[in-house]
């Protein structure tokens, strides 16, 4: 069987982030995939929803990142059934954590955020060798030392969603300046207490 180079690989170059607003949770993210130097995708959603008030953000392998969210939605699934409750956002990235940990001599290549609101907003950002850390705003992937910079100039920890949703978007539309493995656009998700919902492109446009 012929191997598979690390440029053959399809990932997410990527800048995802993830804030966490007074009233709820921001997570956006660029649309590029490439391989190698190739660009391969323009347009991945790298946000994916996991049940009403939890999401997260993929970095990384794209097939890897979409097993977990497979495998993640049925364990959510399979917990709520039975208990009859939602699972925490502490909860989640406790289980993504445990399923990165028991295969860190075969890792999934991934840099995952796991955002959502149970009692409050919460973002926490897991590694893949299982590594949680729970942050008030963060991002991940090869553009998240550029958007970083300027979260750190702007980031208010007691803006309302929409400042929060601004602030997440000037930042991957900086990285994306300046990184060339993110690009295509933005994608961003807002989670409140009571829902998720996924912006239109006409509703981000807005925000530039």
């Amino acid at each position: 069987m012929e191997e598979i180079r690390a440029d053959q690989v399809k990932k997410t170059g990527t800048t995802t982030v993830g804030l966490v607003c007074k009233d709820g949770v921001v997570l956006a993210s660029d649309k590029r995939a490439t391989m190698g130097h190739y660009i391969a995708s323009k347009d991945v959603l790298k946000i994916a929803q996991i049940n009403d008030t939890i999401a997260i953000t993929m970095a990384g392998g794209v097939g890897d990142a979409q097993s977990l969210i497979r495998w993640m939605k049925a364990e959510i699934k399979l917990y709520e059934l039975k208990n009859g409750r939602r699972m925490s956002v502490e909860a989640a990235a406790t289980l993504l954590a445990n399923i990165l940990s028991q295969y860190k001599f075969y890792p999934f290549f991934v840099q995952i955020l796991v955002g959502g609101v149970d009692e409050k907003p919460h973002i926490f950002s897991v590694d893949m060798l299982g590594g949680v850390t729970e942050e008030t705003h963060t991002a991940t992937g090869s553009g998240s030392p550029i958007a970083m910079g300027l979260i750190e100039e702007i980031y208010n920890p007691n803006a309302e969603i929409k400042e929060g949703v601004k602030t997440a978007v000037k930042a991957v539309n900086t990285a994306m300046k300046r990184d060339s493995a993110s690009g295509e656009g933005v994608s961003v998700m807002i989670i409140t207490k009571e829902s998720s919902e996924l912006l239109t492109p006409k509703e981000i446009k807005k925000y530039f």
